[in-house]
């Protein structure tokens, strides 16, 4: 069945295209906080969970070695609110403390070296449909003092992109344009969905309860995440214009924001409902990006993400304040999966999924589903 519906998952080119223009236009035009916002997260979801498949191939298929790969144990879920109010109430410090130019300095010169990576992995992918050679160069496996063994290696099509991001990231950090943070912003979202599986849905489940207490605290108990968020000059947030800068007539930007916290972090819970849809529907994770095959719970929780960024939204104009996204993200994430698993009767199915089991646990899995089918 699989075969006859390769390439056919036309929906994912198109939404490419919906994210560059929405991100385009907003240069010339001021497009509706909520249209943009809305329009761009739902898009950069859609994309990172469908290049997150890819964490379903084994590595003769081309997939990350088992040992290279990021995933989540529920003990890193536990610990996440923990680490993450830690880092925040540092960078809070910091702000309030020292210099706030210094410490933008030093935070953007990091974000800008990390932006060359991840503007490389993003981009290599377009441009080496153009450039075909899959020859190789660089530095061999070579020990450096601290940082072990080191190998670098490029194809063409990844050098050339890797010039240019170091272009595009030096140009960043001389001029902190809005465009580029966004470019940065939206990179960096993708490539931690793509990379990154929160392993299993208890898992994930652990994860958004925590970061939902998480940010009502560090927003609704505190100035800290508000002002971090004002005063981090970084893509570490998606600006939205509500008023477009015009140097010639001294009139400043004025931006919405939206942190990459509130993307990345239902992002990866979607995405991991994609690959049980892919795995439910027996469809090969080599081809599964570019096929078209029932996706229930995704779509369902793709809903449920835009429907959360809405109330967001609309409560944030209504009470004219900052608020915590995951109050309302997380709720939509996890109530549209529980209400699909039900109605599928297939709840105990994905309260047992797990990424990391091993080939019995998941024949067992496969066994409790198909005797609920």
């Amino acid at each position: 069945d699989s075969e006859k519906t390769e390439s056919t998952n036309y929906i994912l080119g198109l939404v490419y295209v919906l994210l560059f223009a929405v991100w385009g236009i907003s240069y010339f035009v001021v497009i509706p906080v909520p249209v943009n916002l809305v329009i761009t997260a739902t898009s950069i979801v859609y994309i990172g969970c469908h290049k997150s498949i890819n964490l379903l191939r084994s590595e003769h298929e081309g997939g990350v070695a088992s040992q290279d790969r990021e995933v989540l144990s529920a003990t890193d879920a536990y610990k996440f609110p923990f680490i993450g109010s830690a880092a925040l109430f540092g960078l809070y410090f910091a702000f309030k403390n020292f210099d706030k130019e210094t410490v933008n300095l030093i935070l953007a010169l990091y974000f800008s070296l990390a932006g060359v990576y991840t503007l490389t992995n993003s981009f290599s992918k377009f441009a080496s449909i153009i450039i075909t050679s899959k020859k190789t160069f660089g530095m061999k496996k070579t020990k450096f003092p601290l940082l072990g063994e080191v190998e670098i290696q490029f194809t063409p099509a990844e050098f050339i992109c890797f010039i240019l991001s170091i272009i595009f990231s030096a140009v960043y950090f001389k001029t902190k344009h809005f465009m580029m943070n966004n470019i940065l912003g939206i990179s960096f979202c993708i490539q931690s969905i793509e990379r990154i599986s929160v392993g299993s849905y208890k898992i994930g489940s652990i994860l958004l309860i925590g970061l939902f207490f998480y940010d009502i605290f560090w927003v609704f108990g505190t100035d800290v995440m508000v002002t971090v968020a004002k005063s981090f000059d970084g893509p570490i947030k998606l600006l939205f214009p509500r008023v477009l800068a015009v140097p010639a007539a001294s009139i400043k930007g004025e931006f919405s924001l939206l942190g990459l916290g509130d993307i990345v972090i239902p992002g990866l819970f979607v995405a991991l409902l994609l690959r049980f849809d892919t795995t439910r529907a027996n469809v090969s994770a080599v081809k599964a990006e570019s096929l078209s095959f029932p996706k229930p719970y995704f779509l369902v929780n793709l809903f449920c993400y835009a429907l959360g960024l809405v109330c967001t939204v609309g409560v944030m104009y209504f009470f004219n304040a900052a608020q915590p996204a995951l109050l309302y993200l997380v709720p939509a994430c996890l109530g549209g999966s529980v209400v699909v698993a039900f109605w599928r009767k297939e709840w105990q199915a994905l309260w047992a999924y797990n990424e990391e089991a091993t080939p019995q646990k998941e024949s067992e899995a496969s066994g409790v589903s198909k005797k609920e089918d």
